[in-house]
């Protein structure tokens, strides 16, 4: 699907968390980021995918059910973290109210930035 799907998708689950959202090209991590309590909860990624950050339990089920990939990093597996294309955006709003329920409850102490 075109990129411009996945823009639309996202602004989409943007506005349906009450969120307004405009594209950022930077390739920053968090530039295209949706935050609840400024913990990331839903992201574009520069691939123009859905990144959310779910419970390991949850993760788990998507991947399984070959409904999500894995996020990697610099080669790194984010663990925590699924991208959805746009293919599947009949689950893209679904899943992100799951990922801010879940950044919303979660009481980690948030990650310093280096």
């Amino acid at each position: 699907m075109p990129r411009d799907r996945a823009l639309a998708l996202f602004h989409a689950v943007a506005a349906h968390h009450g969120e307004a959202w405009t594209y950022d090209a930077s390739p920053k991590f968090g530039s295209n980021a949706l935050r609840v309590n400024g913990r990331i909860y839903a992201a574009l990624t520069r691939r123009h995918h859905l990144l959310l950050k779910l419970p390991p339990a949850r993760v788990a089920a998507l991947l399984k059910a070959k409904r999500a990939e894995r996020m990697e990093s610099g080669g790194q597996v984010m663990h925590g973290w699924v991208t959805l294309k746009p293919d599947d955006a009949g689950e893209w709003i679904a899943l992100s109210d799951e990922a801010r329920a879940f950044v919303a409850t979660d009481t980690k102490p948030k990650r310093k930035s280096r």
